[in-house]
């Protein structure tokens, strides 16, 4: 059975137990930590890595809000956010940093349950959506709508992320792909020898890298900016291509 490791974060005592006793009570949910302020909460989420957090939006210093947009920013695992919170005016901004869900205070064990399945249920269908690869492989299949599809390493261009979904951008000879599995996941699963991310919303195909600049990658007529965080480790690979 798959098990998710959460990290509840709220400022409100009693709220911040709640979340707690209904972690507990979830068979496929395993309380990592807890805390009560978002600063905290941002070292706590580097170092567990969780695969969810729930997240109250208004507490002092540092807002969940503020702490969800840091996340989206930062190399390595991006952890599902629930949000947690009085006020519903927040929905839309939820919906930019991706959120899986919006549970208004104050909140029943279903909705709370019907929540963490959704998560569970992203999780389980990309853990199904692709083959791993390593650097010796030519192909991939990744699930497309109902079917599995192979797709040549050697005809990737790049991979961009739709929130969910990845797109894969194909050669010109081909269409695009759109397959249910995150960024994150796929990165995981391709071959680092072949393919390096470059930003929150793109992975590269290095071979099909044409052109380059200080802060960007071009890709026939793509132009691709490398994220901040990406920079350094993308610097290393320019500096061997050069010497």
């Amino acid at each position: 059975m798959t098990v998710l490791k959460c990290i509840a974060v709220d400022d409100e005592p009693l709220a911040l137990k709640l979340v707690e006793t209904f972690i507990d009570q979830t068979p496929f949910l395993q309380l990592n930590c807890s805390c009560d302020n978002a600063v905290e909460a941002l070292s706590l989420i580097r170092e567990k890595q969780p695969d969810i957090v729930f997240l109250d939006i208004n507490m002092p210093n540092l807002t969940g809000m503020e702490l969800a947009r840091l996340l989206q920013d930062q190399p390595g695992p991006i952890p599902k956010i629930i949000f947690t919170t009085a006020y519903n005016h927040y929905a839309i901004e939820g919906y930019r940093v991706n959120a899986v869900d919006y549970l208004l205070k104050p909140f029943s064990y279903e909705e709370f349950l019907r929540a963490a399945n959704k998560v569970l249920q992203l999780t389980e269908e990309a853990a199904n959506h692709i083959q791993t690869v390593t650097a010796d492989d030519e192909f991939i299949f990744l699930k497309v709508e109902y079917q599995w599809v192979r797709i040549s390493l050697k005809d990737i261009l790049y991979i961009e992320s739709l929130k969910d979904y990845v797109k894969v951008h194909l050669d010109d000879a081909q269409k695009s792909v759109l397959s249910l599995i995150s960024l994150k996941a796929l990165e995981e699963k391709l071959p680092s020898a072949k393919f390096m991310r470059v930003h929150r919303s793109f992975i590269v195909s290095l071979d099909k890298i044409s052109a380059i600049t200080k802060n960007s990658i071009l890709i026939g007529k793509t132009e691709i900016t490398v994220g901040e965080q990406y920079k350094e480790t993308f610097k290393t690979i320019v500096d061997k291509w050069l010497k």
